[in-house]
């Protein structure tokens, strides 16, 4: 019996600090969750160079001392909102391969629709990771934190060049290396996105994203099926 009562207090500790352990990651991620929702706000409302960590530790109701420990500064934290809009992309280039009975010309036009609809997503945040990615602020990010945005941004090239790689290999009339024509499908997104972007803040024009973004990638399908 007194094996068996051992054993049983062992397990029932074990539960405990368990439950314990659960308990804390929960809190700590929707700790998280209140820093980068906060974030976004303040970034959203003064923009980035203008923000500080105290403004956004003032909108999640918490010290700065508390945002340091979950995100090292503020580079970090507006890089930590890509994460989302880059989770979103995989999940929907990877309906698209499920999927993947398309010719070349719709091949093209389907993903032309998915990096829109990651656009609208959320805007302010892809168009911050664009500028991010070409920033000397990835120098300032944790190592897991810039793992986790390569991952993906990697995983999302992959997926593409895939939907070409296979296209390929059916007798399609794609002959440039797939792993090419996915680079630069993402480098004409970036660009007609952030050309947009300028172009409506300079001039105080009305959002013609969607339609350029069809003329850019008609061009391309044209130069790249002929």
């Amino acid at each position: 019996m007194s094996i068996i009562y051992s054993r049983c207090y062992e397990i029932n500790r074990l539960q405990k600090i368990m439950g314990i352990q659960e308990r804390k990651n929960r809190e700590r991620e929707r700790r998280r969750q209140q820093i980068t929702v906060a974030a976004k706000r303040v970034f959203s409302r003064k923009g980035f160079a203008k923000s500080t960590m105290e403004d956004i530790a003032r909108e999640a109701e918490l010290s700065p001392g508390t945002l340091y420990l979950y995100f090292k500064n503020k580079d970090e934290l507006y890089a930590s909102l890509s994460l989302r809009i880059l989770q979103y992309l995989n999940i929907r280039l990877k309906d698209l391969k499920a999927g993947d009975d398309l010719d070349p010309r719709q091949k093209i036009a389907a993903i032309k629709e998915a990096l829109y609809d990651v656009y609208q997503f959320d805007p302010m945040v892809l168009i911050s990771m664009f500028h991010l990615q070409s920033s000397e602020a990835l120098k300032n990010l944790s190592s897991p934190l810039l793992e986790s945005i390569t991952e993906l941004s990697s995983n999302s090239l992959k997926i593409m060049a895939q939907l070409f790689r296979d296209g390929r290999q059916g007798g399609s009339i794609f002959t440039h290396p797939p792993d090419d024509i996915a680079k630069i499908i993402w480098s004409l997104f970036t660009g007609v996105v952030l050309w947009e972007e300028s172009n409506r803040m300079l001039n105080g024009g009305k959002d013609v994203l969607k339609p350029t973004l069809d003329a850019a990638f008609d061009i391309f399908a044209r130069g790249l099926t002929r």
